[in-house]
C-alpha cells in the first residue's frame, strides 16, 4: 500500500511518523483556517481551543507537505492517524489530489465537515482570545498556534492572518 499524508498544521511538525518522503504540495478548493473548536488536543468541551483545518473554498489553495509512509508502515501509519485525526467526527478523511514539483498524487487529507457542531467562523480577535486561554490533552493551544506559524514560516508560506495571530496571542500571553 502505497500511502501519502498531506500535513497543513501540526502534521507538518509532528506527523506521528517518519516519512519515508516528503514533498512541498499544494491543495487546491481548501485553505487552512482555524475553523475547527478543539474539545480534545487543544482545548476541552467546557473551555475550546480552535485547531487548523481545510476548509473547502472554490478557487482557494494550501501549501503544505505530502509525506509518504514506508509501504511496511502504511497500515500502521494509517490506524495512527485516524486515531489521532478522527478522535471526534468533525474531521472527514479524504483522497484528494495534491500538485507537487514531481506532478500530482493522491493524498489522504483530514478536512473539516462544515455541518460539524465543531465547525466555526470567527473574526480574528475571538480566534486570538480562545487561544490564548485554551488548553488540552495535547498541552496549551498557544504552542500549537506558535509551532505551526513557524514551520510556515520556515516553508516560506506567508500568512497575514496566522501573523497576525501569533502576535496577538503572545500580547495577550502573561510571560511571553
Amino acid at each position: 500500500m502505497r500511502l501519502w499524508v498531506f500535513g497543513y498544521g501540526s502534521l507538518l511538525w509532528n506527523p506521528g511518523f517518519k516519512p519515508a518522503e516528503a514533498r512541498r504540495a499544494v491543495l487546491h478548493d481548501y485553505h487552512r483556517s482555524f475553523c475547527m473548536l478543539s474539545v480534545h488536543h487543544r482545548g476541552t468541551p467546557e473551555a475550546p481551543g480552535l485547531v487548523l483545518a481545510l476548509d473547502a473554498v472554490p478557487g482557494g489553495q494550501c501549501t503544505g507537505m505530502a509525506f509518504r509512509a514506508e509501504d511496511a508502515e502504511a497500515e500502521a501509519v494509517l490506524q495512527m492517524l485516524r486515531e489521532r485525526e478522527l478522535v471526534s467526527s468533525a474531521y472527514l478523511e479524504r483522497t484528494l489530489t495534491l500538485q507537487t514539483e514531481d506532478g500530482t498524487l493522491e493524498s489522504v487529507a483530514y478536512v473539516i465537515d462544515p455541518d460539524h457542531e465543531q465547525y466555526v467562523q470567527l473574526e480574528l480577535e475571538t480566534q486570538a482570545q480562545m487561544i490564548t486561554r485554551s488548553i488540552g490533552g495535547r498541552g496549551p493551544n498557544p504552542d500549537y498556534l506558535y509551532r505551526t506559524a513557524a514551520h510556515l514560516e520556515q516553508m516560506g508560506i506567508v500568512d497575514p492572518d496566522m501573523r497576525w495571530l501569533v502576535d496577538r496571542v503572545r500580547a495577550l500571553t502573561p510571560g511571553d
